[in-house]
């Protein structure tokens, strides 16, 4: 089983399961979800490289700037002030 293949297909549907997640830990936990739902037969070595490589498609996307969708005020410097 490719895992580039399948990190590629959650990333591409992230806006539409993802829609509700407010931040990071959010995601990932969706993240997770979607993988532990879909491909079960992955070790958990497997699904951590792919929550990984999810997650890091969706930092380099900008997916949790402060946008719809995206998790406004979830960076430390907001948590501090």
């Amino acid at each position: 089983m490719n895992l580039r293949e399948i990190i590629d297909h959650i990333a591409s549907q992230a806006d539409d399961f993802l829609a509700g997640a407010s931040n990071r830990a959010e995601a990932r936990a969706g993240v997770n979800e979607l993988i532990n739902a879909d491909y079960f037969s992955l070790t958990p070595a497997e699904r951590q490289t792919v929550a990984d490589g999810v997650m890091a498609i969706l930092e380099d996307e900008g997916f949790f700037e402060a946008e719809p969708g995206g998790g406004a005020g979830d960076t430390e410097e907001d948590e501090e002030e």
